[in-house]
């Protein structure tokens, strides 16, 4: 399970999440220093170390870097929440207590993340018998979630990866071999 990142680690790659192409250790430090007085050796080093770490990719061009995220911004805030979820002596009291925060747009939002996993699980009928092999019931239109949600998150591309590094994981690729 992956460890919150740090502050620095954190804007770091809240820019190649961003961005979501390769990017040099010299264009995250140009970024950056719109916000804060920060040396290229520090920006650099916070980048080998997350490439350490199996959170970017790294590709040789010319005498520089080029680095690309292993997985989503969504991927990330999804593996905190179940840790800290799966942490809890109780889950359904933590869930009740995460979702009573929630504003009406979050609310929204779970409810279209809930019909979208329960449209690609088949219905089981709750009637059958215990120890049966379940029927399955088709589901009718109106029981059939939108095809797509209401708003998709811009910093998950189509292809991402859904994996999120673990401690220990591969050091050159990080989703294994």
């Amino acid at each position: 399970m992956p460890r919150q990142l740090g502050d620095l680690e954190d804007a770091v790659m809240s820019r190649v999440w961003q961005w979501n192409r390769p990017v040099t250790v010299r264009e995250v430090l140009e970024d950056l220093q719109r916000e804060r007085s920060i040396a290229y050796t520090t920006v650099m080093t916070v980048m080998d170390n997350l490439h350490q770490k199996g959170w970017v990719r790294r590709e040789v061009d010319g005498r520089a870097y080029r680095y690309t995220a292993v997985s989503t911004r969504a991927a990330y805030a999804a593996a905190l929440m179940n840790e800290a979820w799966s942490k809890s002596d109780n889950p359904a009291a933590a869930l009740v207590a995460f979702f009573g925060m929630m504003s009406p747009a979050q609310r929204d939002a779970l409810e279209d993340a809930v019909r979208i996993v329960r449209r690609d699980q088949p219905e089981v009928d709750p009637q059958a018998a215990p120890g049966t092999e379940p029927e399955v019931r088709p589901e009718t239109p109106s029981e059939t979630a939108p095809e797509v949600p209401p708003e998709v998150p811009p910093e998950v591309p189509d292809d991402a990866p859904a994996e999120v590094p673990s401690e220990g994981a591969d050091r050159e690729h990080p989703a294994g071999r």
